[in-house]
């Protein structure tokens, strides 16, 4: 595998590109068929699974400025 000798620097239009991508908001390829529905509304909750995901709710409702607390398990931040 051969390596870059070079490094280079993004331009702004490649930054500019990157910036929009990252604001996206992601959607699904395609809808649910009827049947992948009804499998997902006779699932039940973990309530183990569950409990993060109320407490970074929780922080987030409560946090005075949007990224001021972890968005995820690892504490992931999103970045401006």
């Amino acid at each position: 595998m051969d390596e870059m000798d070079e490094r280079t620097t993004p331009d702004e239009d490649t930054r500019a590109t990157e910036r929009a991508e990252a604001d996206r908001q992601g959607s699904a390829d395609r809808m649910p068929t009827p049947e992948e529905e009804a499998i997902a509304d006779d699932l039940e909750v973990d309530s183990e699974v569950a409990k993060p995901r109320r407490r970074w709710r929780s922080a987030a409702r409560t946090s005075k400025a949007r990224g001021a607390c972890p968005e995820g398990p690892v504490g992931q931040r999103r970045l401006p």
